[in-house]
């Protein structure tokens, strides 16, 4: 007779009926227990490669950053903030490793702004391999959601890893609104973006913000942004006090556009594949530098 445990055969010896109770009892438990109970101590086994569980230290990155970030003052003086700008990590990871370290020798900057697709099929252990590279940033990191990030259970990974697909800061007197356009990927069904967050996150900036900064992944100008929220969502832009500009990933190259009239720019990143980043300088209700980085 030949018994399976664990995916190894082994054939008994003769057993006195104590140990033939030993061999059941292993047997119920390991039945009946969750695996990640009697791998206790170890890593989450990962039992299908869509699988969205990942260890503690791996959730909530953006509230952990958040919290960092809120810890940092501002290295620049009065309202001007600095922060770095880039999209597109996906599969990238040796230039992820070049970008930490190109960052890292910076000064001023208080973050980096990532406009989505972290991940290139949605998948958990692409976002926490994004995310070893990116956790050796000396300054906080910040993400919106992409459409790759959408794909298969993406969606709920990255809720797991990274936490709202909709969320607002404040910080170096500016308000931020990070919201996903990702429209394809839900059908066209004029629920994303969530045009009346929007219209509500950027209604009311307090007396000590100077300006607001709009991050998505797909730009409103673009094929896969549901056509039934263009008007509606740049419409809430257009009104919103002080917006500054809008920023975007998705098309992995830089370009600054206006194509619903100059007074509301947008910002396109650059991929991680580029090799090549941007510096975003802020001051006043309307002021900004870029400058272009590579590494």
């Amino acid at each position: 007779m030949l018994f399976s445990l664990l995916g190894r055969q082994w054939r008994p010896r003769l057993l006195d009926r104590s140990a033939w109770a030993v061999v059941a009892w292993v047997l119920t438990m390991a039945d009946l227990l969750p695996i990640t109970w009697l791998l206790s101590g170890c890593d989450l086994l990962e039992l299908s490669p869509n699988e969205t569980r990942t260890p503690v230290a791996y959730r909530d990155l953006t509230r952990k950053n958040l919290e960092a970030l809120q810890r940092r003052a501002n290295p620049l003086a009065g309202d001007t903030l600095r922060f770095v700008f880039i999209g597109d990590s996906q599969r990238f990871y040796k230039e992820a490793e070049a970008f930490t370290q190109s960052v890292n020798q910076l000064q001023g900057v208080s973050f980096v702004a990532v406009a989505g697709d972290i991940s290139d099929f949605g998948l958990v252990r692409e976002m926490r391999w994004v995310h070893e590279r990116l956790r050796r940033l000396k300054v906080p990191y910040l993400t919106v959601i992409g459409n790759h990030d959408v794909v298969a259970n993406g969606r709920e990974a990255y809720q797991q890893v990274y936490g709202p697909l909709n969320y607002s800061f404040e910080y170096g007197h500016t308000r931020f609104v990070f919201v996903d356009t990702n429209g394809r990927e839900y059908g066209f069904k004029g629920r994303v973006p969530d045009v009346a967050w929007v219209r509500q996150a950027l209604a009311n900036p307090g007396p000590g913000i100077s300006r607001q900064v709009v991050m998505s992944h797909v730009p409103p100008n673009d094929a896969d942004f549901d056509p039934h929220l263009v008007s509606p969502y740049v419409e809430a832009l257009q009104r919103a006090p002080r917006l500054a500009f809008g920023l975007n990933g998705h098309r992995h190259d830089f370009g600054v556009t206006a194509p619903f009239g100059p007074a509301l720019p947008f910002i396109n990143s650059y991929a991680f594949e580029k090799r090549r980043y941007l510096v975003l300088t802020l001051w006043g209700p309307q002021g900004f530098q870029i400058d272009s980085v590579s590494y």
